[in-house]
């Protein structure tokens, strides 16, 4: 596909802006135990990036949409809020890089699976939240990562072509969902995923303090 102009960027938030996935691995695993399904973290981890509706058929075969799977969601929420928002962090560099993205003049939107109420918080709770007032999550796609739902209504929202946005994010999820909406995705390190699990994004750094230091080789450059 022949790029044009880029004009906006699509940001992915867990394991992108955020330090979150591990969080929540171990809110799935929490939620789950209670409901007496021993389901360690490690075996919830590489499916972070995936919604609930994705996530619950692929670990346990239950239908997201079930009343059992909306109480293992709902439980798994209230845990996620309650007990590990409260401690999230940036992942490196990710202020100093939306900043560069705004002062380049780019449209910025989030574009991620998780629920609304949850990605306000976590926004909050790293000073996130004033400086991509476009938003889209769970409740704006019917299906999750990655499908390309969510990035078609951020395009959508965001009034941008796909020729003329890029995505970043950190997962297959994302780059799969990217490649189903026709727009190039560059994948971060710093959710998890290796190299390879990233191989078809169109670049591949650390994390945001990585593609900062080389922001002008990066397809986010005018003069690369």
């Amino acid at each position: 596909m022949k790029r044009r102009k880029l004009e906006g960027v699509l940001l992915d938030v867990d394991g992108t802006l955020i330090d979150s996935n591990e969080a929540h691995a171990r809110s799935w695993s929490e939620a789950l135990t209670e409901f007496g399904r021993d389901v360690p973290p490690e075996r919830v981890r590489p499916l972070i990036g995936m919604g609930g509706d994705k996530l619950l058929p692929e670990l346990l075969g239950v239908d997201a949409e079930s009343e059992t799977g909306k109480r293992f969601s709902d439980r798994r929420g209230r845990i996620f809020l309650e007990r590990y928002v409260p401690y999230l962090r940036q992942t490196r560099g990710a202020q100093l890089l939306v900043e560069r993205f705004r002062r380049e003049g780019f449209r910025l939107i989030i574009a991620t699976s998780a629920r609304e109420e949850e990605l306000c918080a976590m926004l909050r709770q790293v000073g996130l939240d004033d400086l991509i007032p476009q938003k889209t999550s769970a409740e704006d796609a019917d299906r999750s990562k990655p499908d390309p739902d969510i990035i078609k209504a951020a395009l959508d929202k965001a009034c941008l072509r796909p020729e003329t946005a890029i995505l970043l994010g950190d997962t297959p999820y994302d780059v799969e969902a990217g490649i189903r909406s026709n727009v190039d995705t560059v994948g971060l390190l710093s959710g998890g995923w290796d190299a390879d699990a990233l191989r078809d994004a169109v670049a591949i750094y650390e994390d945001p303090e990585d593609l900062l230091k080389h922001f002008t080789s990066s397809p986010f450059s005018s003069v690369a």
